[in-house]
């Protein structure tokens, strides 16, 4: 008589596993576990360092060992079973050891493999030949594995799919990918595929879900861990306010007050807001504790990937006392030894800065830390929003992408290039994406057109003419076109690098074309916390080496200023009305008040139903000062458009300048507000065409359209070690403008580029809703004795571009010693 072997509850198996260890699964991975074993898809909304990566790779183990409950520890090569998808690389090894190590406890011998932008050729040879049960990915990297011409063996023993971060991917080009990428992927699998999003708190969750599952939506979930993560915020506030501020000026004043933080934490994480900041802020701090000396490192995305590897690792082992960097390290890196985060200057996001605050106690249970350290006196505002959009679990919404036609166009080349495609078979899985779901027959043709043909105006251009079809399949069959294409893949599109290496061959990192043309031989600058002498430009490569020069330049990056979002602007306006009402609650409102107290004198504290105006008049003009509150980027277009709308009423010119809280016009001759007002400045009719003719929509178009084409294939940034320069790049885009728009108006790629001025530069939905609610505000016009505490910061920031930093200097110390004798002499 044969007993029945007893069946194995993989559950079970599982907490007495965590029991062993001393742990107590949380009810949220309890619940997600229940789910995925339900064949459940969805998404998973959890704190940073909560235990996220646990509450999904467990059920991804616990589903096999249901599968093979009396084989599981000793199946072998049983094909691609999961693929983890990261936006960052770094990221990738972290969750890799953390899953290795759970694998190893349980007896399950899987193998978990990486496949990055670093993985090298060899590696990838032998994942092809025989897949990891495991693969952890970015989304360019799994797009490079679906150009491969044998990918239906590689997929089809997949059984689920987790995008970490998701809410990084959403609302950008990358998330587009994923999308795609999805799509194809669940019909190449040999049973139905789970899909989980690992996503932070946003503010439009539901709408996170529908967009990764889209037509699979209906039946997924959303699991909210229950869980209040320990948060202690404190402002660093600065003994005397200066009433007068302006952007980058407080902070480093201030550096003396962190050094005792810094001192008191195992280990500190530093965050600025720009690659040039962080340069800056590394240089300060040495100078001011060059016992710091060994301790301290710096990590952006310009440094070198090697030394960057570094700094994440002596971060792990604890070696480091403080880690001075911008969003590189934003994300869900586990740095257990991190005690504390500072914030240099106001972080423009809710929920970045909540982000960032999760890099410190970074583990269940732990206490995260962050320090707000304001950069201008203004920023105190920001710090209060913070707190209490936080409290009240305020966080921005990420609006996702739709119809982006050059992500479209290279995905297609992509299937071309590896199977080939039949196009119906791919209509009908693209219209189950959320950003394809309305896609027309006449756009889909377009991209069926532009792959095969370059359109209607380059149809006579070999090049173009990537994909051949042979009754309705469409391929790829020319190997450079291939090779071409799978070096080209992805969205992120960067302005044109030039290495920096030591004559003895060590690498450094990259800095951009228009920042190292303006050097010559023999100049200094500082990279990653060293002093550089520039010997030679050779094949793209900065040739440096050593220098024991102190003084030097600091590389600028493009895109550096972030804009405030629509969720912190609301908050600080309603910062604005709690002061302008006398109620002064928190400490940063408290130090703030002498500030708020001279504006109120000399002008006034906007309250949420006011749109306040400034006139002045100085030596330099006429000055009109406008104060929305909406953002950097909203000011731009908004000063254009007022300009504009001004000038059709008298013919005049403007020097325009903006910041986060308002925006400012200077004019020679006196500016007709009265007037402007009166025919209704902020008026909503004719906004497009208004918008257009003042900023100049094609020029900004054409800068658009160079990342576009890019994308999509018209241009190729050359071969690895051996780019096209920016010059080259920019002229080619600019002539294939230019040919669209004479000869293929209606070309989807152009349509694009004026869509993503509007929509991601001028960002055209917030300045419709800033309108509205100007429009329902009262307007008061002030003119006040002297220029007030809101408007200095804006001018500074125009006398910025005019002025180099000590002439700069030496001004506004003038123009605040009279402001301040002025406001002296009115008490």
């Amino acid at each position: 008589m044969t007993t029945a072997r007893k069946k194995i509850d993989p559950q079970k198996v599982i907490l007495t596993w965590f029991k062993d260890k001393g742990w107590q699964p949380f009810p949220f991975q309890q619940e997600v576990w229940e789910a995925y074993l339900n064949e459940k898809s969805g998404l998973l909304n959890a704190p940073t360092g909560s235990g996220k990566t646990m509450a999904l790779w467990i059920p991804c183990l616990m589903a096999f060992m249901r599968r093979y409950p009396d084989t599981y520890k000793s199946r072998k090569n049983n094909g691609l079973q999961v693929i983890w998808i990261t936006p960052l690389r770094a990221l990738a090894k972290d969750i890799s050891l953390a899953m290795q190590q759970i694998c190893t406890a349980l007896e399950i011998p899987w193998h978990i493999a990486l496949r990055t932008g670093d993985t090298t050729s060899a590696e990838r040879k032998k994942q092809l030949k025989n897949m990891p049960e495991c693969l952890i990915t970015t989304p360019e990297s799994l797009h490079l594995l679906l150009s491969q011409k044998d990918k239906r063996l590689y997929f089809k023993s997949l059984q689920g799919i987790i995008i970490d971060e998701w809410h990084e991917l959403l609302g950008n080009k990358r998330g587009v990918q994923v999308e795609l990428a999805l799509s194809a992927i669940k019909t190449l699998a040999e049973s139905p595929v789970k899909i989980w999003g690992i996503s932070a708190t946003i503010g439009n969750l539901q709408q996170a879900l529908d967009v990764l599952l889209a037509d699979t939506a209906e039946n997924a979930v959303i699991v909210k861990a229950d869980l209040e993560k320990k948060l202690v915020i404190k402002s660093i506030l600065p003994d005397e306010v200066e009433k007068f501020p302006w952007a980058g000026h407080l902070g480093v004043r201030l550096l003396h007050k962190i050094l005792p933080i810094i001192e008191e934490s195992q280990t500190t994480l530093l965050f600025t807001n720009t690659r040039s900041q962080t340069e800056i802020w590394y240089q300060k701090l040495l100078d001011q504790a060059p016992e710091l000396s060994g301790l301290i490192a710096m990590h952006h995305g310009s440094i070198a990937n090697e030394i960057r590897n570094w700094v994440e690792d002596a971060l792990h082992a604890g070696k480091l006392k403080l880690v001075v960097c911008t969003s590189s390290l934003d994300l869900g890196v586990d740095f257990r030894p991190v005690e504390t985060v500072i914030q240099v200057g106001g972080p423009k996001g809710i929920a970045r800065f909540l982000q960032r605050a999760g890099r410190s106690g970074h583990q269940p249970g732990a206490t995260s830390r962050i320090y707000f350290l304001p950069t201008n006196s203004l920023e105190l505002l920001e710090s209060a929003a913070l707190q209490t959009a936080i409290a009240e679990k305020k966080f921005e919404s990420r609006e996702p992408l739709q119809k982006s036609f050059d992500v479209l166009v290279q995905y297609l080349v992509t299937l071309a290039v590896g199977e080939g495609f039949y196009a119906d078979e791919v209509l009908q899985q693209i219209r189950k994406t959320y950003a394809y779901h309305d896609i027309t027959k006449e756009e889909w043709h377009w991209a069926l057109k532009f792959i095969t043909t370059g359109g209607e105006s380059l149809t006579k251009y070999d090049e173009f003419s990537k994909v051949v079809v042979n009754e309705g399949f469409y391929q790829v069959i020319d190997r450079r076109t291939a090779m071409r294409h799978r070096l080209s893949i992805g969205t992120i599109v960067a302005d044109p690098v030039l290495r920096i290496q030591y004559l003895t061959g060590g690498r450094i990192g990259t800095v951009e074309e228009s920042f190292i043309s303006r050097l010559r031989a023999g100049d200094t600058f500082w990279f990653a916390g060293r002093s550089l002498e520039l010997v030679r430009i050779k094949d793209l490569t900065v040739m440096v080496r050593k220098s024991n020069r102190k003084s030097g330049i600091i590389p600028k990056w493009m895109g550096g200023r972030m804009p405030l979002s629509s969720q912190l602007s609301m908050m600080i306006r309603e910062k604005l009305h709690e002061a302008a009402e006398g109620r002064y609650h928190q400490i940063e409102l408290q130090t703030l008040k002498p500030l708020l107290e001279l504006q109120a004198r000399w002008s006034r504290v906007p309250k949420k139903d006011m749109l306040l105006i400034e006139r002045a008049k100085t030596r330099e003009g006429y000055h009109v000062f406008i104060y929305p509150f909406e953002g950097r980027l909203v000011h731009e277009a908004l000063a254009s458009l007022i300009a504009y709308r001004i000038s059709i009423i008298q013919p005049i010119t403007f020097s325009l300048a903006m910041n986060d809280y308002g925006f400012e016009l200077l004019s020679d001759i006196e500016i007709p507000l009265e007037e402007a007002l009166e025919v209704d400045l902020f008026r909503i009719d004719h906004l497009l065409n208004d918008i257009y003719s003042s900023i100049n929509g094609t020029e900004m178009a054409k800068r658009k359209f160079r990342d576009i084409a890019t994308i999509s294939g018209l241009i190729f940034q050359g071969f690895p070690g051996k780019n096209i320069t920016d010059r080259h790049l920019q002229a080619s885009s600019q002539i294939l403008y230019d040919v669209f728009a004479q000869y293929e108006p209606d070309n989807l790629l152009v349509q694009q580029a004026m869509q993503e001025v509007l929509t991601l530069q001028m960002e055209h939905s917030r300045l419709m809703e800033a309108l509205n609610r100007i429009n329902e505000q009262t307007i008061t016009v002030i003119d006040p004795p002297k220029i007030t505490p809101f408007a200095f910061p804006i001018m500074v920031d125009r006398l910025r571009e005019k002025l180099s930093s000590e002439k700069l200097e030496d001004r506004i110390s003038k123009m605040q010693v009279q402001l301040e004798n002025y406001a002296k002499k009115g008490e």
